[in-house]
């Protein structure tokens, strides 16, 4: 009897740890599956969030090079842009940013900036019908550092600084969306605020500001369209297109702000950018015979480096 009960404590034991091991081979098994989305899940995500890092170098030296130029030269660009979109029902939150400095060093000119600029947007719209939402924007834009103009070699005259000049935008109206990588925004009542936030620049009343003065605000139509599309894999076009136009003062000379990025990945995060931007604010009259003209301002660029989308 006694070793009839051990030989049933001795199965009992071996039918446990059999099962247990059992258990322990399943769930192995499991934790080693891919997690599928079930087909069944809807869901829509509510945030959409993304964005993009860029860094070209570029550099040349000359030693005894008998068609001359600079001895050295190094030119350096970064560039960061991201986004963060809401949609839930009938409503839209879209916020973005665009921050851009680059800077060339050579022998013979020293260090001078060839590209500055802080650019953010939020909007929030409510559907009204058909892709048109009923919608409210803040849009602020200005540069980091201080930048110069250079008549020649040795002379170089201040044109900006940080919130020298700035704009900030306050406007509603409405947002036609007809697709997630594409608005247009038109406000026939806009408040604008011109902001030159440097001693030496408002004395000269520089960007419309009266002088000795640091704000001016205007009040007019306003019209905005972005574009942030993937035109084939690995191959983007990011825009942006603004006009403004003063109803206080020569409301028929509008105020235009553009700019244009072609980005493609070549291989593994190293890639080429391709933009140009255009400016014309017919405040800004520091062209001309006089430096008294107003000018369509024109910058291009192309840059081959380290760029990474997240």
């Amino acid at each position: 009897m006694k070793k009839l009960a051990l030989a049933v404590v001795a199965v009992g034991i071996t039918v446990t740890s059999i099962a247990q091991d059992k258990t322990v081979q399943e769930l192995m098994g499991e934790s080693g599956k891919t997690i599928k989305k079930d087909e069944s899940d809807t869901t829509v995500k509510i945030w959409k969030t993304g964005g993009m890092f860029n860094i070209t170098l570029g550099q040349t030296s000359l030693t005894n090079w008998a068609a001359g130029g600079d001895q050295f030269s190094l030119n350096s660009n970064g560039l960061f842009n991201a986004h963060a979109f809401y949609k839930k029902d009938r409503h839209s939150w879209d916020n973005s940013i665009d921050l851009e400095l680059g800077y060339i060093n050579s022998t013979s000119l020293g260090t001078r900036k060839t590209n500055d600029r802080i650019d953010a947007i939020s909007k929030y719209g409510y559907l009204l019908f058909d892709h048109i939402f009923l919608t409210g924007l803040f849009n602020f834009r200005s540069q980091f550092t201080q930048g110069y103009t250079y008549p020649n070699d040795t002379t170089k005259i201040k044109t900006s600084n940080f919130l020298a000049p700035a704009y900030v935008i306050v406007a509603a109206g409405l947002d036609w969306k007809p697709s997630p990588t594409f608005s247009l925004f038109l406000s026939p009542i806009t408040s604008r605020w011109v902001i030159v936030n440097d001693d030496e620049l408002s004395a000269k009343g520089a960007y419309g500001v009266d002088s000795g003065k640091t704000v001016r605000n205007e009040v007019g139509a306003y019209l905005s369209a972005t574009v942030n599309r993937e035109i084939i894999k690995n191959l983007t076009y990011k825009a942006k297109f603004d006009l403004f136009s003063n109803y206080k003062h020569n409301p028929q000379n509008i105020d235009l702000f553009m700019t244009n990025l072609l980005s493609m990945n070549v291989y593994k995060g190293f890639g080429f950018n391709i933009g140009a931007d255009f400016i014309y604010d017919d405040d800004q009259k520091s062209f001309g015979k006089d430096k008294n003209s107003a000018r369509l301002q024109v910058r291009q660029f192309i840059g081959i480096g380290y760029q990474r989308k997240f």
